[in-house]
């Protein structure tokens, strides 16, 4: 788990900083339309779009921007129809790349990634070409310094957690999708707080890359990020997280 948490943990130290903000809560707003359009407005009954609600609170996105992606999605305003569409690759030395997409015109963005790919020393590939190599999970990210390690590991398994790491700065939980919420909830009634709460993809193995690979992957996965049409991105390296902050010009 190691190369995602230290990519998860700068991405979103990243996006508390972000100058971009509007584009954050542009892709926001597009997710929680397709959620809506897919489930109805109700989070109560409707788990992806109240998670997506959740998530666009930490981002601090305005209540008006959520409301109005909201009432695009069931009809009652007007929108663009987006299409949900992901795309796989491998990255420079090997790592396995997936790239989750809402997009108005498949074709252009497809053209879009594959320039982006050829770019940085990486390939397209087919469906399922790397999916097979992640696992679809809950993934909780604790400080060490905020808690106890016996406190958040008894809460969190006793919660349904399925796997728990202490890392070199956070203690890692990865959890199944059903249990996820309840978790979540077990972690934040306990007075525990998290760094970190998302469902992602979890690589089964990873791939260690260094020097000249190791910038192609980070500024593969940063550009692709940056595109409007991009989502999320899931890669399977692993690099030092010394290599990453020098990289990343932390």
């Amino acid at each position: 788990m190691s190369g995602h948490s230290k990519w998860a943990s700068i991405k979103h130290k990243k996006a508390a900083t972000d100058s971009k903000r509007g584009k954050v809560f542009s892709k926001l707003a597009k997710e929680i339309t397709v959620a809506a359009k897919g489930s109805g407005g109700d989070p109560s009954t409707n788990v992806r779009l109240r998670m997506l609600i959740q998530k666009a609170k930490e981002a601090n996105m305005p209540a008006d921007n959520v409301t109005r992606a909201i009432k695009k999605g069931t009809g009652e305003l007007p929108g663009v129809s987006y299409e949900e569409q992901t795309y796989e690759g491998f990255g420079a030395g090997g790592v396995a790349v997936i790239v989750d997409v809402l997009t108005d015109n498949k074709n252009r963005t497809a053209a879009e990634l594959r320039m982006i790919f050829s770019k940085k020393n990486a390939n397209m590939a087919g469906a399922n070409a790397v999916a097979w190599m992640f696992n679809k999970k809950g993934y909780i990210e604790i400080p060490k310094d905020a808690v106890d390690e016996e406190k958040v590991f008894t809460v969190a398994t006793e919660a349904g957690a399925d796997d728990f790491v202490v890392g070199d700065s956070a203690y890692e939980i990865e959890v199944a999708l059903e249990n996820f919420e309840k978790v979540k909830k077990a972690i934040a009634d306990a007075g525990i707080k998290m760094g970190l709460a998302e469902v992602t993809m979890i690589p089964q193995n990873t791939v260690k890359v260094t020097g000249k690979d190791a910038v192609n992957v980070l500024s593969l996965v940063e550009d692709l990020e940056d595109h409007d049409d991009v989502q999320n991105v899931y890669a399977n390296f692993d690099i030092s997280e010394e290599e990453i902050k020098q990289i990343s010009g932390e």
